[in-house]
């Protein structure tokens, strides 16, 4: 068979066992047990063995589950109320006023949670109901809320760079660096955009509350505090090079498990809600992961990647093309997949082409986030409309249209990374050398 008909034969059987129901992981490496078996001389048994063993016991793989219980931990406390408190006082002279608070909370949180759906409804529980109360349109409050929250994917520590970093093989520290001026630049972006909506519609923006001095902004800041301090910790202890990604993410879960405990909101459910939320999620991730180095070892058995990268080398694609190309590619990919399984599932063939066309692995890295980024926004299998449907009770399209500017903004910075590369690049180089 030729190596098209085999890579649809194996498409059209992920599809069809996905479109059955079973579980992402397992699909994954049923796929890749298949193709194994079918077009390789390798015994597939003893294959799928060493890779699923050696994918579940890697270091660096340790950090992931300790990141995603601080997550956890933190989504659990008094933290989401204490930030538009802190917040709040800041953003009031600001083109636009508190809707603000959705950009810099999720900005803030992103810094100290891995995920966008933790971030989306944390700072969706303390957002929503304050700015529909105070007047804000629905629809800004909802979408400026979907669009930043994806920050949670792209400001480290970042769960899907964690995947990035482990399926290709390159340094985590380093892209938590590069992630930092790109995330920054996409929250300077939404908040621009609600400047440019307030000022084209100022009977939409309510009054601002009464004006305070600068003492009393300190005073109702104070709140903020534990949350930057920790950021401090963790994501300085890796910048200064006193810590690894792993170590961080201890240090993290330390300082979320003090900070919840001096707030009182520490309690022993409290406590085991965390743990068996952070355990379940982890433990889907790992599954997937597994199913996905299989995968990856049965493709590189049966020759695809090799074949594919070859083949797109001889379409003579420049560097803009192929990143055009791979754009839309994720894109439509998001609107059936999550972020980890396009992640996982992708790499192993994409890489050999991304190599061959001399791409920085670090910067390609922030580019898949921030193109997983919007597949968190786009429909059908949108987590985030996910999640601010529950909040909101709205339908999914009229969120999926109100989010819109938000996508659209993601592909501007998507440009503007590309143009700029430096954006992605300077910070890794000045920080950890070349």
């Amino acid at each position: 068979m030729s190596d098209f008909a085999i890579t649809g034969l194996l498409l059209v059987t992920l599809f069809l066992i996905l479109g059955s129901g079973v579980w992402i992981g397992l699909t994954l490496s049923g796929v890749a047990w298949i193709g194994m078996q079918l077009f390789s001389a390798r015994p597939a048994g003893d294959a799928m063995a060493v890779t699923i063993w050696g994918s579940a016991s890697s270091w660096t793989l340790t950090a992931l589950p300790l990141f995603v219980w601080m997550g956890e931990i933190l989504f659990r406390t008094r933290l989401s109320q204490d930030m538009f408190k802190g917040l709040a006082p800041w953003v009031q002279a600001l083109p636009g006023r508190l809707l603000h608070t959705n950009v810099v909370g999720c900005t803030i949180f992103a810094a100290v949670s891995g995920s966008s759906a933790a971030t989306c409804a944390t700072i969706g529980k303390m957002t929503l109901p304050e700015l529909s109360r105070r007047g804000y349109p629905e629809p800004m409050i909802v979408g400026t809320l979907a669009g930043a929250s994806t920050l949670g994917l792209l400001i480290p520590p970042s769960i899907i760079m964690i995947v990035y970093g482990v399926t290709a093989e390159v340094s985590i520290a380093r892209l938590f660096i590069a992630g930092v001026l790109p995330g920054l630049m996409l929250a300077a972006l939404f908040s621009g955009y609600i400047m440019l909506w307030a000022l084209r519609n100022p009977g939409q923006v309510p009054a601002r509350d009464p004006v305070l001095s600068f003492m009393q902004k300190l005073s109702a800041s104070r709140s903020l505090i534990p949350v930057v301090a920790l950021i401090g910790a963790v994501l300085g202890s890796i910048y200064t090079g006193l810590a690894t990604a792993t170590e961080a993410a201890a240090v993290g879960v330390v300082g979320s498990l003090l900070i919840s405990s001096v707030q009182g909101s520490m309690t022993w459910q409290t406590f085991k809600d965390s743990l068996m939320g952070a355990t379940r999620l982890y433990c889907m991730i790992a599954l997937i992961l597994a199913g996905a180095a299989f995968l990856t070892l049965s493709m590189g058995y049966i020759g695809l990647p090799r074949h594919l990268a070859e083949w797109i080398a001889s379409l003579g694609l420049s560097q803009a093309q192929l990143i055009a190309a791979l754009a839309v590619f994720f894109i439509i990919l998001g609107c059936f997949l999550d972020g980890i399984s396009m992640v996982v599932l992708t790499m192993g063939v994409i890489m050999p082409t991304i190599q061959t066309a001399g791409i920085d692995p670090i910067w390609f890295g922030i580019f898949v986030v921030l193109v997983v980024e919007m597949a968190q926004i786009t429909p059908p299998v949108g987590f985030n409309l996910f999640v601010l449907q529950g909040m909101t009770g709205r339908d999914l399209p009229w969120i999926a249209r109100v989010t819109l500017p938000m996508f659209l903004l993601m592909c501007g910075a998507i440009a503007l990374i590309y143009l700029f590369p430096g954006i992605v690049t300077w910070l890794p180089q000045q920080m950890m050398g070349r």
